[in-house]
């Protein structure tokens, strides 16, 4: 058999350990590994597609997306983030994952070093990797939130700090204070800021603060993915200074092209439309989250309740985990992470409260 040849910096990179999971377990396995919503998409969305197919709208798009989903996008983050935006600053993105992509292909030189927390979502080291950079990690304190001191510390020298916020895998939500002075920070030091704001509708007790309100250098990475049960349908976009857009349109033109259009469609129903369903699934998940909460804490484990997403990020060992996921409870090992959380496991729940509560009780079993 041949021996092919492949790329060092692609080789380096492992598989998503949360994709692994994705389809783990038997038929009574209750899945809590993988992030996506369990709500339908909301009918006006889907019926803005089914008409962008029937009007014919099946061709290519502009490369930055269509103008009337740029200009909306403009409009939400004016009144929902506070930040002024024209279309020309906007790219519609295949996903929250491309525009992560074309920022880390776009930004980042070999050995350019990339900062994100750690824990942290798997495709910031792996896309910095990819770029040819070195990505780096950034410790959290005690309540799984970002240790601003220790992150300024890192900062002097780097490309690029990944600010995710409300952030998975913790659900910790950073302080105004926080965002702000690790964006002063990084600014002053010529480090661009790519702040990650994909679940910023799914806060329960605090607010969500965009970092591109106290600097420059920041470019905003969002999806309709999370918010309007969209996962599927990969649309996204980055909103940045209007001099990065043509270099991340080269890489967009010539791996993507353009975002699918009938998505484009969906998104700008989802963006000037009715946001109930928004509100009714955060409800839900603050519901489903208190009462996981409320559940694995009476089994003993000592963790900070979650403030926004829809993970939980609980202390339990190496050996409870396996044991947990060999008994049909997935969740996904802190290994996955990063490198400084290895006994630690994401709990998501997206999920029913009828699962949450069987995975509570299995666990329970587990522990006698």
């Amino acid at each position: 058999m041949t021996e092919h040849r492949y790329a060092d910096r692609v080789k380096g990179v492992e598989m998503s350990g949360i994709r692994k999971l994705f389809e783990a377990g038997g038929p009574d396995a209750i899945n809590l590994g993988i992030g996506q919503p369990d709500f339908d998409t909301p009918d006006h969305i889907k019926m803005a597609a089914i008409g962008a197919i029937r009007e014919g709208r099946t061709g290519y798009t502009p490369n930055a997306g269509i103008l009337e989903l740029r200009e909306a996008i403009c409009e939400k983050l004016a009144r929902e983030n506070r930040l002024a935006c024209r279309p020309e600053q906007i790219l519609v993105t295949a996903g929250g994952s491309e525009a992560l992509h074309l920022v880390m292909e776009a930004l980042v030189d070999p050995g350019d070093r990339v900062l994100f927390t750690d824990p942290g979502f798997v495709s910031y080291a792996a896309l910095a990797t990819i770029a040819g950079g070195k990505p780096e990690g950034v410790g959290l304190d005690a309540t799984l939130h970002i240790d601003v001191e220790r992150a300024k510390e890192q900062m002097d020298g780097a490309r690029v700090f990944v600010l995710n916020s409300p952030a998975n895998p913790t659900g910790a939500v950073e302080s105004e204070e926080s965002i702000r002075a690790l964006v002063e920070y990084a600014n002053d030091r010529k480090v661009t800021v790519v702040s990650d704001e994909v679940y910023e509708h799914f806060i329960y007790e605090k607010e969500h603060v965009s970092a591109a309100r106290f600097g420059d250098d920041v470019i905003t990475v969002n999806a309709a993915s999370k918010t309007y049960a969209m996962t599927g349908w990969r649309v996204g976009y980055l909103a940045a200074p209007g001099d990065y857009i043509p270099e991340f349109l080269k890489v967009h033109q010539y791996a993507q092209a353009c975002a699918t259009s009938i998505s484009q469609y969906a998104a700008l129903a989802a963006y000037t439309g009715d946001q109930e369903p928004v509100a009714r699934m955060r409800s839900e998940y603050r519901a489903r989250r208190d009462l996981l909460y409320d559940g694995l804490t009476g089994l003993g484990f000592d963790f900070p309740r979650p403030e926004g997403a829809f993970y939980m990020f609980v202390p339990m060992g190496r050996t409870l985990i396996e044991k947990a996921v060999d008994a049909g409870v997935i969740i996904v090992p802190g290994s996955a992470f990063g490198s400084r959380a290895p006994e630690y496991a994401r709990f998501s729940y997206a999920t029913s409260r009828e699962n949450l509560s069987r995975a509570v009780g299995r666990l329970g079993e587990l522990m006698r």
